[in-house]
């Protein structure tokens, strides 16, 4: 396990805005309570609490991997009628301390959705 720090910075803040995605033209997720995690020089990822998704489009996947600053992700496939995205989302489920905010959240990829919304508040 690795500490976030001066060389690796990892930052977790409440998104300013309502959060939604979107696929095939449905809602998957929308959330007042979305956090931003923003990690060294990676592009911020927006994490939306489990709750706030349409848990029927998902279907856990075989595949994880392993972070060494926030632990093991577990994935899920997100199918909207004839749309299949494998492997689109990611979870911490057990995320290590510096990043225990994101437990109980969702990740996606922007690239296997078809947006990823902020809404001003």
């Amino acid at each position: 396990m690795k500490q976030p720090g001066p060389d690796h910075p990892i930052t977790i803040v409440k998104s300013a805005g309502r959060v939604r995605v979107r696929l095939a033209g449905v809602t998957i997720a929308e959330t007042d309570a979305a956090l931003v995690l923003t990690e060294a020089s990676y592009p911020p990822v927006f994490y939306i609490p489990r709750a706030d998704a349409r848990w029927d489009l998902f279907a856990k996947s075989a595949r994880s991997t392993h972070c060494p600053y926030k632990g093991d992700a577990s994935y899920f496939g997100l199918t909207v009628g004839a749309v299949a995205r494998p492997d689109a989302v990611w979870s911490y489920e057990d995320p290590y301390s510096a990043v225990a905010a994101i437990k109980d959240h969702l990740a996606f990829y922007p690239d296997r959705v078809d947006a990823i919304e902020v809404i001003a508040a």
